[in-house]
C-alpha cells in the first residue's frame, strides 16, 4: 500500500479571491492530500504585515473548501521544516514570488512554485479599498 500524496503550501489568505481558490484547487490536483498553513495574526504582525480579516476566520474560509484536507496555522519563518516532516509531506509548494527562498528544503521533499493567477492579488484589491472608502460620503 502506498500513502497519500501530500502537498504543503502556506499563505496569509486574507481577502479570499478567485486566485486563491485556483492556487488551491491546482495544488490538490498535485496529490492527494493538501495541507494549507494559514498565517496567523501574530506572525503577520511579526513579518510587518496585517490582515483584514482574523485567523480564525481565514482558517475557517480556507478549511471550508473541498480542496483542502487540514489547516495547520504558520506561526514563525522556521517551521516549515517541521510542518514537512509532521504532516508528511511529497510536496512543498509556493507561490512563484518565492522562487529559490526554500530550495533549502528539497532534500525533505520535492519543492515547487507556482505562477500566481494574472489580473487578481490581495495586495491589489486592498489597495483599490482605501480610495473609495474616501469616498463615501458622509453619513
Amino acid at each position: 500500500m502506498t500513502s497519500a500524496r501530500t502537498i504543503l503550501t502556506y499563505g496569509t489568505f486574507d481577502l479570499f479571491h478567485v486566485g486563491h481558490l485556483r492556487l488551491l484547487e491546482r495544488l490538490a490536483a498535485m496529490g492527494d492530500r493538501l495541507v494549507v498553513a494559514v498565517s496567523t495574526d501574530a506572525f503577520n504582525a511579526e513579518k510587518g504585515k496585517s490582515s483584514l480579516i482574523p485567523y480564525e476566520d481565514r482558517a475557517a474560509i480556507v478549511g471550508a473548501l473541498a480542496c483542502v484536507d487540514e489547516v495547520i496555522p504558520e506561526k514563525s519563518w522556521d517551521q516549515k521544516e517541521r510542518d514537512v516532516r509532521a504532516v508528511g509531506a511529497h510536496v512543498l509548494a509556493m507561490g512563484d514570488d518565492w522562487q529559490g527562498k526554500f530550495d533549502h528544503l528539497s532534500h525533505l521533499c520535492e519543492v515547487v512554485y507556482l505562477p500566481r493567477t494574472e489580473g487578481v492579488s490581495t495586495t491589489t484589491i486592498k489597495g483599490q479599498l482605501v480610495p473609495r472608502s474616501t469616498e463615501l460620503p458622509d453619513a
